[in-house]
This record gives C-alpha cells, structure tokens and sequence, in this order.
C-alpha cells in the first residue's frame, strides 16, 4: 500500500496526524470562531497561528534533539507534548 512512495508507516502516520490536525481546526473555526489574544510573545494569535508556532517549534525540538544525540527520540515527543501545551496555554 505505501510501496508507490517508499514510505514507511511512522511517515504515513506523522503526515495523516497532520491533516486530521487541520480538519479538527478548520472544524472548530467554523463551529467556534475565536477572537485573536495577545499571549506571551505580544502578538495576536488564533488557535491556527499557534499550531502552527507549535509544530515549527516541535521540528526544531525534534532536529536538535537528534543533532545533540539527547537520547532515545520518543522522549522527544514527550519534550514537544510539553511544548505544545505551554504554546496553546500561553502564546
């Protein structure tokens, strides 16, 4: 089945939790629109921006925690589970 791309399931599983990201926040765009707030960073971010913020951020977590050999790179995960929730909390 991911034979036409070589693509490996961790790969196929990363990019389908992307776009189910995107649905579920296109979706509550639409049921639940938001007023921008100014968190942290003083700038006004809507539940997209800060997603984003999050997911650039988590690349970045994710590189140098393999270019510093940190450790086992599920912990890693556990790193940008943090981030992510401090992002949403207060960005």
């Amino acid at each position: 089945m991911l034979d036409w791309m070589a693509w490996t399931w961790p790969t196929a599983t990363f990019f389908i939790v992307i776009a189910t990201l995107l649905i579920i926040f296109t979706v509550l765009a639409v049921r639940f629109p938001e007023v921008p707030r100014k968190g942290i960073l003083q700038i006004e971010t809507t539940r997209g921006d800060r997603l984003f913020i999050t997911l650039l951020g988590s690349a970045f977590i994710n590189l140098a925690w393999l270019g510093y050999g940190l450790g086992p790179q599920p912990y890693a995960l556990l790193v940008c589970l943090v981030y992510a929730a401090a992002v949403f909390r207060w960005v």
